[in-house]
């Protein structure tokens, strides 16, 4: 009997299919990825990988001038807060017992209370005179029919270009017992003899706030000018055709547009007249008899002449600060009151 060997499928046949004859065999479907899908994923990974090279960019600016900051500012702050714990003259300087030891001496340092008080003698009675000299100038010059409107905002403007030490030397000419002031004087017959403008307490104290009303009121000026030229003029417009005249214009449509403005220059005046030394080192030097130094010109002469002492200048130094921070603080906050 015979036997019939099965045979060995042979690789290069086609498959055989298990679906009956007659039927045919599903087709099978794959499953690809739409290309709009493909695409969105392409495009977002360009957006993150733009947005992380533009950050690293903005990184790579941003590093070195904060470091500089840091190194030149804070730095130098708090090596001036450890020294204000500390005492004694020259570099000979030792922790304080107690630490507070500096701060709690100003309050008994005289010549602290004086310049003090000369401080806001001139911050009283200087800013807001040259605040609103500063707002009057602004809106003349704002006026569209006024002519060589560039010769006056530069005039006006000059004289916070000139050197302080220049300008203190001009000051001290002028109101010197033969200067152009007393000159003038004598010459109309308001006065029979010289004004010690520079040897008086009042006096002194005067010339220094004419010096600072001269300097900066034309900078304050250029502010409320850049100000006003923003400002919606219809508005002026609208109150000249209700009837509204200069003064009622100026209180009741500039000022109210105006206010933040002069809540900037108020915080910048308080801040620089707080620190005043130039004035008080040329002009007068601190006399007579300390009556027209500032707080400043008080730290210079503590951490530099006789016998220095950095530590008690540097709580100076942190009492102004403090200062300075209350004041900015005070003023934004009345400003910022909602009606």
């Amino acid at each position: 009997m015979s036997t019939i060997a099965p045979t060995k499928p042979n690789p290069t046949d086609p498959p055989t299919s298990s679906t009956p004859p007659g039927r045919r065999e599903p087709r099978r479907r794959s499953v690809a990825t739409p290309p709009g899908d493909s695409r969105h994923r392409t495009r977002r990974s360009t957006v993150l990988g733009l947005e992380r090279r533009h950050s690293l960019t903005g990184w790579a600016f941003l590093i070195p001038a904060a470091a500089l900051i840091a190194i030149l500012n804070f730095w130098p702050m708090i090596e001036a807060f450890i020294l204000s714990l500390e005492t004694g003259k020259g570099a000979r300087l030792h922790l304080s017992e107690p630490l507070w030891l500096n701060y709690t001496r100003l309050f008994n340092d005289d010549l602290f209370r004086l310049t003090l008080g000369n401080t806001l003698i001139y911050l009283v009675v200087q800013v807001p005179i040259m605040l609103v000299l500063a707002l009057i100038l602004a809106m003349l010059l704002n006026d569209p029919h006024l002519r060589f409107k560039s010769f006056w905002r530069t005039a006006i403007f000059l004289p916070c270009a000139v050197s302080l030490v220049s300008y203190s030397l001009v000051f001290r000419t002028l109101f010197a017992n033969d200067g152009f002031v007393n000159d003038t004087l004598m010459g109309l017959h308001l006065i029979n003899e010289p004004i010690q403008c520079l040897a008086n307490t009042g006096t002194a104290r005067v010339v220094i706030i004419l010096g600072l009303l001269w300097r900066w009121t034309g900078y304050n000026m250029v502010f409320y000018l850049a100000a006003l030229q923003n400002l919606d003029y219809s508005t002026f417009e609208a109150a000249r055709i209700d009837g509204a005249g200069p003064v009622k214009t100026f209180f009741h449509v500039a000022i109210p547009q105006l206010k933040p403005m002069i809540v900037l220059t108020a915080i910048m005046s308080t801040n620089g007249t707080l620190q005043l030394f130039d004035e008080s080192w040329n002009l007068t030097a601190g006399g007579p008899a300390n009556t027209t130094m500032s707080m400043s010109h008080y730290l210079y002469n503590l951490a530099f002449f006789n016998n220095p002492n950095v530590g008690y200048a540097s709580a100076l130094s942190y009492a102004i600060l403090i200062l300075v921070a209350i004041l900015a603080l005070i003023q934004m906050k009345v400003a910022d009151r909602r009606d």
